[in-house]
Order: structure tokens, then sequence, then C-alpha cells
């Protein structure tokens, strides 16, 4: 595959096969310089003169995707959603002009004529050729005071898979009217064509899997190994830092490991044992770590190892991992000149990237700007009544757990026990 370098690569081969066209001893046009520059530049360096200097110019006036390369492939993550499985390629179409100046009459068509000639002999571009345009261009001019001149020789474009093809582009009187006002240069005579495809790869590192070194395949009656629910503690539909979560399934017997995995963050927690495991349900502890394991929905797998391998998993279900609002230091609201702020400590700590938003009541703010993972949350709201008000602090759309006392006494509807926020 070519890298970076391949459009100016494809550029300068072209530029190189004019300047073989037109000088040389058996050319009948005299000298000739050949150019892939913008047209305004062009017209700026020749002037009005009437003898000005013989020209072809190469322009590239627009770079499109190919079509037939574009839906190859993908790009695709791991698990850890940072990781690189698969790195297509970028398929590039490259639309020129080639545009010739000559100040004398039929001048210009003969110059057109000739490199029109060298592009339809020349429809594929060899790999040799390529490669010895390349190769040879610091020691042509104009490229020998040109810094690419070298780099360009390791652009890759003669080993790609596909061959650069030149075909012929029609543009109509009003399309080619429409890029010359934009060039803001004067009309010349113009051919314009196409250069397909060139295939950028990208550097990117992947993760490939190991060779298989031995097979060993069983075969066993029943259900493939499935979850079928996630049951956090107290009828809450989020689980805590270190609650004991149950899940539900089919043929789980032999699990030995929980996967949790939360890909917009980029967390792939180390996989830990269950609590208790039988054919039906596995129960774990939700990791406490507050400095490392944030709040947000994680993708649940149980995993099946042997001899330290992983030989079988289960479908993946989503777990919303809630945060805590800490009842030490005391949340408090206090009055300011922009309404109520309202100060808390939260268990785990919340990330920069994440979106934190408290809810008092009905009301609801989000946290003031912090640049570092913190358990200690600001939130600026409107100004508040005095009073007692239900708190939820929401963290990537998952709630922390409120209190509830479904048997209050004397007998009467379920009501929140907390927490409060006192303003």
């Amino acid at each position: 595959m070519s890298n970076a370098l391949a459009i100016a690569g494809v550029t300068a081969t072209l530029e190189y096969f004019l300047n073989l066209v037109f000088n040389n001893p058996s050319a009948v046009l005299g000298s000739v310089t050949i150019s892939a520059q913008a047209p305004d530049i062009v017209q700026t360096s020749l002037g009005s003169s009437s003898n000005a200097q013989l020209r072809v110019n190469l322009f590239l006036h627009q770079v499109s995707q190919n079509a037939a390369w574009r839906n190859m492939g993908f790009p695709s993550l791991a698990g850890d959603g940072s990781t690189p499985l698969r790195n297509p390629p970028l398929a590039l179409d490259l639309h020129y002009l080639l545009t010739a100046y000559g100040s004398e009459d039929t001048q210009a068509e003969a110059l057109l004529g000739y490199a029109i000639l060298m592009l339809h002999e020349n429809a594929i571009l060899p790999r040799s050729q390529i490669r010895a345009a390349l190769t040879n261009l610091p020691s042509t001019n104009p490229f020998s005071t040109n810094p690419l001149s070298n780099p360009l020789s390791t652009s890759g474009l003669a080993d790609q898979i596909e061959m650069i093809k030149i075909t012929p582009a029609t543009l109509g009187r009003e399309e080619m009217a429409w890029i010359w006002t934009a060039l803001k240069a004067d009309y010349r005579p113009t051919y314009a064509f196409q250069a397909s495809v060139v295939l950028i790869q990208p550097q990117l590192p992947t993760s490939v899997g190991l060779p298989v070194l031995s097979r060993s395949i069983s075969a066993q009656a029943g259900p493939p190994a499935q979850l079928l629910e996630i049951q956090p503690p107290n009828n809450q539909l989020t689980a805590a830092p270190g609650d004991t979560v149950t899940v539900t399934g089919q043929s789980l017997s032999g699990a030995t490991q929980v996967s949790l995995v939360n890909s917009r963050l980029g967390i792939q927690w180390p996989p830990f044992a269950p609590a208790t495991v039988t054919n039906s349900a596995i129960t774990f502890v939700v990791p406490d770590e507050p400095a490392t394991l944030p709040a947000g929905v994680y993708s649940l797998t149980i995993l099946f190892t042997s001899g330290g391998a992983v030989v079988g998993s289960t479908n993946s279900l989503p777990m919303p991992l809630a945060p805590a609002i800490l009842a030490s230091p005391t949340p408090t609201g206090t009055a300011n000149a922009s309404g109520t702020l309202v100060s808390l400590s939260c268990k785990p700590q919340a990330l920069p990237n994440q979106s934190v938003t408290l809810i008092l009541g009905s009301t609801s703010a989000a946290a003031t700007e912090f640049e570092a993972a913190t358990a200690a949350l600001s939130f600026q709201f409107p100004t508040l009544a005095s009073g007692s008000y239900l708190a939820r602090l929401r963290v990537d759309g998952v709630e922390s757990p409120v209190g509830v006392n479904w048997t209050p006494t004397p007998p009467g509807p379920p009501v929140f026990t907390g927490p409060f926020v006192k303003i």
C-alpha cells in the first residue's frame, strides 16, 4: 500500500513523463516548462508578454473517495474501544486539469495534443515506470530543487495493489466555467482527466490473534452458555460499587471470570472471579475502586477459562454502574449571586469527559467544569427555595440509587428516605 505521499507521487510521476515528452532532442516545440501549480500562480508568473515561455501545467483540483473501494472494509476496534483490529485503506480518485499556455497561434493546441497523447498511450501507469520516475526525480528539472524529490521515492505508489489508471473526465461548460472562476485565472485550453485509484494504508498498529498451536474440540449436549438478566440488589435498576449482583442465565456451570468493559471510556477491567456459580445463576461483588472504575454503562460478559486461557464466553449484557452520593461530608446548598450552589462528594470519582448532572426534586443542573478525576462536585442551580430535596446524581446517563421505605408507619404509600440535600 501507499503512504501519505502517494497523492504527491502521482502528480510528480505525471509531471516527470510530461518532461520526457516535451524536453527531448526530437521535440519540435523547443523549450517547454512543465509545472504543477495553481492556474492563478501560473498566470502571474507568465505575465502578458507576447513571447512568454511555452508551458504545460498539471493542476489537482479535486480529490474524492473511490466508490468501488469505499465499502471494501470498515474500521473496527477491539473490545477495549481503542485497539484497531482493521485499518482499511483510504481509496482516492485524483481529478486533474491539464492546461497548455502558448503565446503564438496553434502553440497551445500543439502542447495539448502531445500531452493528451501521452496520457492516452499510458492509460495504465506500469509499476516499473512509476518506480523509475520517482527514483530519478532528484536529478531532473524542475525537481532537482524540490525538497520532496527524495522522499517521494518512498511513497510506495508503485507497490500498491491497484495500478494507477488514467481516464478522461467530461466537464460541462458550466462546471468548467465555475472551476476557472473559482481559480481566479483566465481560461486556457484544458483537458480534464482522472487518476485512479490511490490506496493509502493507515500506519496504526493493529491487534492480531496468535496462531493456533493445537485444537481441542468437544461436543457438549445442551444449550450454549447465555446470560438472560442482571439483577442488582434492593430492587434497584443499577448496581453501585460494593453491591452483590446476580446474573441469571443458562449453562453457566464452569464459569470462572467476570468481565466488565466500558468502550466509551476505554476501560477494560481485569476479569475477576465470581462469588458463586450455578448452572442458572452467578453472583459477584462489583469492585469498589473509586479512582479507577468510574460510573457508567459497562458490558458484562462471563468467561470460561482453562489453564489461564479463555476457552469460551457468554453474550454481553449492559450493566449500569451507578454513582453514590456520600453522606459525609454532608451535601450542602448555599445561596450565591447566581442562585444556589450545591456541593457534594460522590463515589466513584467522576472523569472530566463524563456527563455529570445533579437532580434536586425535579430541577437539574450540570456539574461545574473540572479538569481531573474528582469526588468533589459542585452544581450551580437557579435560586431554590429553602427545604430538603431528594438528590439523584446522574453520570453518563446512570443515576445514583435512592432509598425507599416500602412499608411506612403508619401504613401508607412508599416514601423516599434519601439522600436529601438541605437548602
